[in-house]
């Protein structure tokens, strides 16, 4: 698809414009709300919100301290999580044995609420980066794991098989055919736990510490500062969509050998 990039900024400008009307007094008939500031009020004011971004990292450039203990908390649980996840997913999927009994154990695992977690680990690890980390890695783990664990499993019989007449031993079918057919599906799960890593460090600031975006959040919202919690929204998101792009670009450089599909080189 030709300029691309134009109708999706152009989409976003929609989206901004329409938060705008709905929400600046006096621009439309409200049928909804009684009068034109309570749209504001639970909705926000764009402006206002763009204001208080520029607050935060121009005007009274205070944002930073928060957004760094956010950022290393998020990169942390990221991190660590989808570690333990790849070298659980390699040695479950390689040990039927080990598989077979833990299976019933970490199914029941993955169906916990996990975020009911973040109490307990306040309780255990402080409320430093340690428990925010701590309740990041039990979200990202478990996608990571079990992408993994597929992804291996889904080796073909055939490619193993002719690797084994080629004399290929434990280490190098692990790196040559285990781990090649298990990248696309790390990746796929890396994307997908970005968002987690970060739901992970905001909650647990928000259930209890003194620095953070997700501290600043809590803060606004206990004086109905709606535009603030706007803006920190608006932020960690930008955030996000920038860590998901840099695993982006680190997949292309990986999976060069992979042939792209007709639509994706037409975009």
């Amino acid at each position: 698809m030709k300029h691309l990039r134009f109708w999706q900024t152009a989409l976003l400008a929609a989206v901004f414009g329409l938060w705008y009307v709905l929400t600046a007094p006096g621009l439309l008939p409200n049928f909804v709300f009684e009068n034109d500031q309570q749209a504001a009020f639970f909705f926000g004011e764009p402006l206002k919100v763009a204001g208080r971004i520029w607050a935060w990292f121009v005007t009274d450039a205070d944002i930073y301290r928060h957004l760094s203990v956010t950022l290393i908390e998020t990169v942390l649980a990221f991190a660590f999580g989808a570690a333990f996840g790849l070298a659980g997913g390699l040695w479950l999927a390689l040990s039927p044995m080990a598989s077979a009994l833990l299976e019933p154990y970490i199914k029941a695992a993955n169906s916990m609420p996990r975020i009911i977690l973040a109490p307990i680990f306040a309780v255990w690890f402080g409320l430093g980066i340690a428990s925010k980390v701590a309740l990041g890695v039990t979200l990202v783990f478990f996608i990571v794991f079990f992408n993994v664990y597929q992804g291996v499993k889904e080796v073909s019989p055939v490619v193993l098989a002719n690797a084994r007449m080629l004399g290929a031993n434990q280490r190098q079918l692990l790196r040559h055919v285990y781990l090649p057919s298990a990248t696309a599906w790390v990746f796929s799960s890396l994307h997908t736990s970005v968002g987690l890593a970060f739901v992970g460090a905001v909650v647990g600031e928000y259930l209890g510490s003194a620095m953070g975006v997700g501290y600043l959040i809590h803060q606004a919202e206990g004086v109905f500062d709606i535009n603030t919690v706007m803006a920190g929204i608006l932020v960690l998101t930008a955030f996000a969509l920038a860590l998901d792009a840099a695993i982006g670009r680190i997949e292309r450089r990986l999976l060069k050998w992979q042939p792209r599909s007709g639509q994706s080189e037409k975009l």
